[in-house]
């Protein structure tokens, strides 16, 4: 299984932006970072993932689900190198997880988000999924595929 974390800063695009989006989702546009990229033409359709509001808040606040694989980012005009997924609201995370309260669990230790800060899309093991998960007081939290 593949998760994943998004960072967004709240004054650019909210989790309540991105759930006002519904089903249809919304395109994650502007990385400008190739590892960042690279994860992104890992994902797969389905998998989970964190929507994180970064520089404000510094808190994992929802759960979301990429809803169009890899494809070009229309705001990078003739750049092609540049790709985003589209990306769906899921569910809240009943208690956001501060990045405190992670940096604080010697479980997260290793997890990107405490050891590549600035990166804006990062991978997260199953077990890091689900210890948020727990934290953030969500019951049976969605699974990726696998």
């Amino acid at each position: 299984m593949a998760y994943w974390l998004f960072k967004s800063e709240p004054n650019v695009w909210s989790w309540e932006m991105q759930k006002a989006k519904g089903e249809a989702g919304e395109e994650w546009t502007g990385v400008r970072n190739y590892q960042a990229r690279n994860n992104m033409r890992a994902m797969k359709l389905g998998d989970k993932g964190f929507f994180y509001h970064s520089n404000e808040g510094l808190e994992i606040v929802g759960v979301v689900e990429v809803c169009a694989l890899s494809h070009p980012d229309s705001t990078a005009g003739d750049d092609a190198r540049w790709d985003c997924v589209d990306i769906r609201a899921v569910c809240d995370m009943p208690k956001p997880v501060t990045l405190k309260d992670i940096k604080a669990n010697p479980k997260f230790e290793t997890m990107s988000l405490v050891t590549s800060m600035r990166l804006s899309v990062q991978p997260v093991t199953d077990e890091e999924y689900l210890e948020i998960c727990r934290l953030g007081g969500l019951e049976n939290p969605p699974r990726s595929p696998e």
